[in-house]
Order: C-alpha cells, then structure tokens, then sequence
C-alpha cells in the first residue's frame, strides 16, 4: 500500500500502490508523519502511483492532510507523480486559502464566553433598535414636511385590517375578562354583602388598564406577527432591496403607514375592549350575582372618571406604537431563510409583550407619582 525510498539525501519518494477508495484499507495517516518526522534533512517529497488501481475523495483527504504536514515543516512537495485527476482536484482545493476563523473550533464555551456573548448581543440590539428608532422618527419628520413616500390607500388598508377585523377576537378576550374580573370579584365581596361594588372594581380595572393591556397582546400576537411575516418574506424575496434601488425608503413606504394605522386605531379598540368588559361584568352580576342592571350602570359611571380613560387610551396608543414598531423593526431585521422568516414572527410577539407589561408598569408609576 504504501512504502518510502530515499533517492536523494534531502528526497523521500513515496511509492503508493493498491486500492485507494473509502472501501479499501488504508494505512493510518499518523505512520507516514512518523516516517517524515524520523527521516531527517527532507526537503522534498515525491510521489509514484502508478501500482494505485483505484482512488477517490477519501486519496484526496490523506493527501491533503499530508500537504498540511509538509507545509507546516517547510517540506516541498513534487505533485507530477500523482495521478492528473488528483493533481487537479487537488489544486483546486487549494487554490482559496482558508479563511481564519472559518473553521469552527470545538469545545464547550465558557461561562465567562456565555456572558460576553450575551453582553455583546445585547448592545448590538440596542444599538439597532435606537438606530431603527431613528430612521422611523425622521421619516415622521419627512411625513410632516411632505416629503415622504407615502401612500395614503396603503394607511386605510391596514387601519381596516387592524381595525375592523380585530373585532372579533377583541369582543370574545374583553367580554371573557370582564367575566373573569366579576367571578373573582364576587368571592370576597360576597362576604360583606356588597356585590354591588363588582361594578366598581370591573370598571376601573377594564377602563384604566386590563382593556388597554388585552389589546395590546391580542393585537401583538394578531397584528404585530403578521406585521413582521409579512415584512420577512419581503426581505426573503429581496423586494425590500428592490425598494431601496429604485430609491424608496423602506421605512417610509412600509413601516409609517402601519405605525400610523395601529396608533389610531389602537385607542378606538381600548374603548370598544373597555365596554365589551364592563358588559361582561354586567352579564355576570345581573345573572348570577342579583344586582340590578341600571344599579350596576349607575355605580360604573360614579366609579369611572375621564382620567382613568385618557390613562387607558394614551397606554392604548402606546402600546399600538410599540406593537407596530417591533413588529416591523423585526420584519426588516429577517433572514434569507424561511427559518429566519419564523424567527422573525416569534420574536417581534415576544418583544411586543415585553414591551407593553414594561411600559404598562413605567406609565402606571407616573400617573400614581402625578395623581391622575
């Protein structure tokens, strides 16, 4: 299979023979780097094939991995002996050098490498996101100037995709919560007899928070989804680059109008969760709990003031921002895959509801600070 022959002081000829497939035995590589390693003064190997009756990628593999070997030592390596095939193949594997860094080392990473690499993640996020932040206010400025590209058919699209049809799944979640809220409400109220009071509680809870906060899910799950799928299949099909050849800001032609759309229509659909809510409330204690329908309305108006609906509305339209902002941030953000495309949708709903329990806390500190 394999011998060594010293023509020369300084040349080792190799003469290779037999059966060189995956299927034939081979001897093992490290028995031809011990003999370059035990021969001293080589400074130039040769080869004689012509006893080799067959080869295929796995010649190529020890030959390369011999190439290495002689490289690293310095060692010059006469190629005419090998088979033309060989030869060829051989320079073509060799003709792009690798790239550092390309080969993937393995090893199980640190902890302190873990940290890092969530450190550095986490900056270069935030560093996209206020630039992302950016790029929509100034399209905001344009749109005020009038200068932007900016279709207003595209704006009344999406408000009735946003709008309309939401309203169905908005009426089963608010009426359900408002439910809920009743149920729960009762257990304690019902110890002191005052079951009147679910009125109360139900309706400052769906008024000034629980009806902005359902939505927002509802439509981060529903809108802010189909907001980035849709923008991630775009950026697949390379239409997001189309855009930017032909000189039209992704932003302005895609991003504003679905801004714009979710920031109205997010308040109307706050109100509308509102009364589907209070309703609910209101099935439940006149229906099982005996209070008395104008009773129960009666008492919904003395608790619920106009400062806890402009509370509820600004949160609404926060929310519908910060929903419209992920969800089309990572729709532009996506992949060339139908992976990254999935990816994309999962993480502007996580980040979508993360966002709005986050801004529901800060908002809810600052108008207890302020009173309202």
């Amino acid at each position: 299979m394999i011998a060594f022959d010293r023509p020369g002081n300084a040349t080792l000829l190799i003469r290779l023979s037999g059966n060189w497939t995956i299927h034939g035995e081979r001897p093992p590589h490290a028995c031809l780097l011990d003999q370059i390693a035990s021969t001293p003064l080589i400074r130039r190997v040769t080869f004689d094939t012509t006893k080799v009756t067959g080869w295929d990628s796995s010649f190529l593999t020890f030959l390369i991995k011999l190439l290495g070997e002689c490289g690293t030592r310095d060692i010059d390596v006469d190629k005419d002996g090998l088979p033309f095939g060989v030869v060829r193949l051989l320079d073509l594997a060799t003709a792009v050098p690798e790239r550092a860094g390309a080969r993937r080392e393995a090893g199980e990473a640190t902890f302190t490498h873990n940290v890092g690499s969530a450190a550095i993640g986490a900056g270069r996020y935030s560093v996209d996101t206020l630039a992302f932040v950016g790029e929509v206010f100034t399209a905001f400025v344009s749109l005020l100037r009038g200068r932007a590209r900016f279709q207003w058919r595209e704006l009344f699209l999406v408000m009735e995709e946003v709008g309309v049809r939401a309203l169905p799944i908005i009426t089963l979640i608010s009426l359900l919560v408002g439910f809920i809220f009743a149920f729960i409400s009762s257990i304690q109220l019902k110890l002191f007899g005052a079951e009147v009071y679910i009125a109360d509680l139900v309706g400052i809870a769906m008024v000034r928070a629980m009806g902005s906060i359902m939505t927002g899910i509802i439509m981060a799950g529903r809108t802010g989804a189909a907001f980035a799928a849709r923008l991630g299949t775009m950026q697949v099909n390379e239409e997001i680059d189309a855009l930017r050849t032909v000189g039209i800001p992704p932003v302005e032609f895609l991003v504003l109008p679905r801004m714009i759309a979710l920031g109205l229509m997010m308040p109307l659909l706050c109100l509308y969760a509102d009364f589907m809510g209070i309703l609910g409330g209101m099935i439940v204690g006149s229906g099982f709990l005996g209070v008395n329908a104008f009773e129960y309305y009666t008492h919904t108006r003395e608790a619920v003031g106009l400062n806890d609906f402009a509370v509820g509305l600004f949160m609404g339209a926060v929310f519908g921002v910060l929903v419209a902002l992920f969800g089309c941030m990572k729709g532009l953000q996506c992949g060339r895959s139908a992976s990254a495309v999935g990816t994309a949708t999962t993480s502007a709903v996580v980040t979508s509801i993360v966002g709005i329990i986050v801004a529901t806390a800060l908002i809810t500190v600052i108008v207890t600070v302020l009173g309202i």
